[in-house]
C-alpha cells in the first residue's frame, strides 16, 4: 500500500513538470509575445522594451524557464490586466464558490447516478432500465448552459422556488471566514447563511451535474451488467449468500472500478466546466472572472486558470488512485 501512494507521488514529477513546459511554451507563443498582451496593441516600442527586461524576456530561455518555475512554485501567477490584483488573490476570493458548486454537482450526480444505474442493470429490460437509458441520452445531449436557462426560466422566473442568480443574499450580512459560503454559515452558526447559500446552489448544481449524471448512470449500469454475468457472482448465489452480500461484497466493490475512473475525469472538467454555468446564474466564481478574461485578454488570469484546474485535475485523480486499494484488493497485494 504504502509503495502504491509513493509511486502514485513521484509520476506527478513528470506530470507537473510537463504542464510548466506547456505553459511556458504558450506564454511565449502569444500574438505579440507576453508584452502586447499586457500593454495591449497600442504600447510603445519603449514601453514594450521595459516589459521584456522587467519580465526578464531579454535573457537565455533556460534561465527564464527557471525563474517561470520558481513563480510557480511561489504561487506568483502575475497581475491580473484587468483589475490589477493580484491573480493569486482573485482566485482565492473566487475560487471556493467554484469548488463549492463543483462538489454539490458531483454530490447529486455520485448520489443519483449510482443507485440509478445498479438498477437499471438489475432490472434489465424493463420501464427503468429504458427510462434510465433514455434520460441519460438525453442529459448527455442537452448542453449545459441551455439546461440552465431553462431550469432559470422555469423554477426561478416563473415558479419563483429559487434564486436566480447569485451565490447568498447580499442582505444577510453573513459572516465571512473561508469564502465558502456554506461552510461559513456552518462554522459561525449562521443557520440561515448557510440555508440561504445551499438554496443558491440547487438550480446551477443541477444544471452542472446533467453531463456527469449521465455519464455515471451508463457507466455503472454497463459495469453492473458485466460483473453480474461472472463466474464468482454465480459462485456466490450458489453458496446461499444473501442477495445483499453478493451485491455489497461482490457486484458492487467490483462494478465500482471503472465508476471511480469516470468520477475522477468528470471532476476534473467540472471545475473547467463551471465556466458557462457560472456564467447563466452569475454565479461569483472563478468561471465567471475566466469568461471575463477571455474577452479582455487578461492572459496572467488565463495561465493562472490552466495551472489551478490542471493541478487540481491531477490531484482529484491521485485520490481516484489511491482510492482503488480500499475497492480492489489486488492493488494492495501489488
Amino acid at each position: 500500500m504504502f509503495r502504491f501512494i509513493v509511486r502514485r507521488l513521484l509520476q506527478l514529477i513528470p506530470t507537473l513538470f510537463g504542464l510548466s513546459l506547456l505553459l511556458f511554451i504558450w506564454l511565449r507563443r502569444l500574438p505579440g509575445g507576453p508584452e502586447t498582451a499586457i500593454l495591449g496593441e497600442r504600447g510603445t516600442p519603449e514601453m514594450r522594451a521595459a516589459i521584456r527586461r522587467n519580465m526578464g524576456l531579454d535573457e537565455p530561455i533556460l534561465v527564464q524557464y527557471g525563474r517561470f518555475v520558481r513563480r510557480m512554485i511561489k504561487l506568483d501567477l502575475g497581475t491580473s490586466t484587468s483589475t490589477k490584483r493580484a491573480v493569486t488573490t482573485e482566485f482565492i476570493e473566487r475560487f471556493p464558490g467554484t469548488v463549492e458548486l463543483t462538489i454539490t454537482a458531483m454530490i447529486i450526480a455520485i448520489g443519483v447516478g449510482i443507485p440509478l444505474g445498479y438498477l437499471a442493470a438489475r432490472r434489465r429490460g424493463r420501464f427503468l432500465d429504458h427510462a434510465s437509458v433514455g434520460g441519460s441520452l438525453i442529459g448527455i445531449c442537452i448542453p449545459v448552459f441551455f439546461l440552465g436557462y431553462v431550469l432559470k426560466a422555469i423554477f426561478s422566473e416563473n415558479l419563483h422556488w429559487f434564486p436566480s442568480s447569485g451565490r447568498q443574499d447580499p442582505t444577510l450580512g453573513a459572516t465571512r471566514v473561508t469564502n465558502f459560503f456554506v461552510l461559513d454559515g456552518l462554522m459561525t452558526r449562521e443557520w440561515d447563511a448557510a440555508a440561504d447559500a445551499l438554496w443558491h446552489l440547487v438550480l446551477p448544481s443541477i444544471a452542472l451535474a446533467s453531463i456527469p449524471l449521465a455519464i455515471i448512470v451508463r457507466i455503472t449500469r454497463a459495469s453492473v451488467l458485466e460483473v453480474l454475468n461472472e463466474d464468482f457472482v454465480r459462485t456466490a448465489e450458489a453458496k446461499g449468500l444473501t442477495e445483499q452480500t453478493v451485491r455489497r461484497r461482490h457486484v458492487l466493490r467490483n462494478a465500482m472500478l471503472p465508476v471511480a475512473t469516470s468520477i475522477g475525469l468528470l471532476a476534473g472538467g467540472l471545475l473547467s466546466g463551471a465556466v458557462l454555468t457560472e456564467t447563466v446564474f452569475a454565479f461569483s466564481g472563478i468561471g465567471a472572472f475566466v469568461a471575463e478574461a477571455i474577452g479582455q485578454r487578461d492572459y496572467p488570469v488565463l495561465m493562472g486558470f490552466i495551472l489551478i484546474i490542471a493541478v487540481v485535475y491531477v490531484l482529484v485523480n491521485l485520490l481516484v488512485d489511491l482510492s482503488y486499494s480500499f475497492i480492489d484488493p489486488r492493488v494492495r497485494v501489488r
